[in-house]
């Protein structure tokens, strides 16, 4: 069973990465969804540079969807359709996603890669996110928030670090996996990667009067800036 794993760069994706590595799973490709307009990966605002440093630091190749700001559900479709029957005639069979409990969100995944042929798997799915996120702390991973959603979280919390003490400072209500669409990762070092992704944290900008992110800005960028 060859997999494809959907990868989008932060802690939840980084857990079910571990999971099937852990378990000696044929992961062959992570494939993520990359906003052209930024060119930056879909939701987390990352730099499509990090993401090709992520994936070569993990020893894996990169498969990208690239969408736009105004790309509709549809659209997204189309492409991951057609994205999916690509790697179905190369030898894939399975895709691996990071999701955790959004089972509106699962049952949209198995439609759309089950309509070309192709199974899915959920390697944390229904894990305590308590557990979830201090097993990641606890095997060494680092990750720093990348986007917070202003209506449940501060804009203080963009571009901490993920650890013990964020954990402790989060409200009652907020996931501590982020998984209601809280807050959103990046994953610079840890277990799976060979070499630490080397990166500093730039300005912080809110988009839709909602979202505030924190630019990473890879250490190549800042070192020719100086």
């Amino acid at each position: 069973m060859k997999i494809a794993f959907s990868w989008s760069g932060g802690k939840d994706s980084t857990m079910a990465l571990h999971e099937l590595i852990t378990k000696n799973s044929a992961v062959s490709t992570l494939l993520t969804t990359i906003t052209g307009d930024y060119d930056r990966i879909s939701i987390h605002g990352v730099r499509r540079s990090l993401l090709i440093e992520q994936a070569e630091s993990i020893g894996l190749p990169l498969e990208e969807v690239l969408i736009y700001k105004e790309s509709t559900d549809e659209d997204y479709g189309t492409k991951m359709k057609a994205k999916l029957s690509s790697l179905k005639i190369n030898g894939i069979s399975t895709v691996a996603y990071g999701d955790i409990f959004l089972e509106s969100l699962r049952e949209k995944r198995i439609s759309l890669a089950t309509s070309v042929g192709i199974d899915c798997i959920f390697p944390i799915w229904k894990r305590d996110t308590t557990e979830l996120a201090n097993t990641f702390i606890k095997l060494g991973y680092k990750a720093i928030i990348t986007c917070i959603d202003s209506h449940v979280l501060g804009k203080e919390f963009v571009g901490r670090e993920f650890d013990s003490y964020l954990l402790s400072d989060l409200p009652e209500k907020v996931d501590p996996c982020g998984e209601n669409g809280e807050f959103h990762t990046f994953v610079y070092n840890g277990p799976i990667f060979k070499k630490k992704i080397r990166l500093s944290k730039g300005e912080v900008v809110l988009r839709e009067n909602r979202f505030y992110y924190c630019d990473l800005i890879p250490d190549s960028i800042g070192e020719q800036a100086r």
